[in-house]
């Protein structure tokens, strides 16, 4: 999905809000901590917490359970918002797969 997650990227606008949820959509049956999310897209602290707030408000990120201090965040796929950019992914994936000539299945949803 790098292809598509760079035009997603570039449909969307690389936000820091945007890097946070594809990087959790491409993990759609994981959760992470804070610090994870973090470290994974080298993103600054400040820059992280100015935005996450918002993604759990909006119900696109989810506090899923808590590891000794640690709270746990997946993707909330339930999101209409998060299902909404799902399907501008699987869109972007079939424009790439048609404009290269192949041929492409539907995508499984993820669950």
């Amino acid at each position: 999905m790098p292809e598509a997650r760079s035009l997603l990227l570039r449909a969307y606008g690389n936000s820091p809000q945007m890097r946070i949820i594809i990087y959790l959509m491409d993990f759609p049956r994981n959760d992470f901590t804070q610090k994870e999310i973090i470290e994974e897209l080298g993103m600054s602290k400040t820059t992280f917490y100015k935005y996450f707030d918002n993604l759990v408000d909006f119900g696109m990120v989810k506090v899923n359970r808590k590891i000794a201090n640690a709270k746990l965040y997946p993707i909330n796929m339930d999101s209409p918002i998060v299902k909404s950019i799902r399907k501008n992914v699987d869109h972007i994936s079939e424009k790439i797969a048609e404009s290269k000539g192949k041929s492409l299945h539907k995508p499984i949803a993820a669950k």
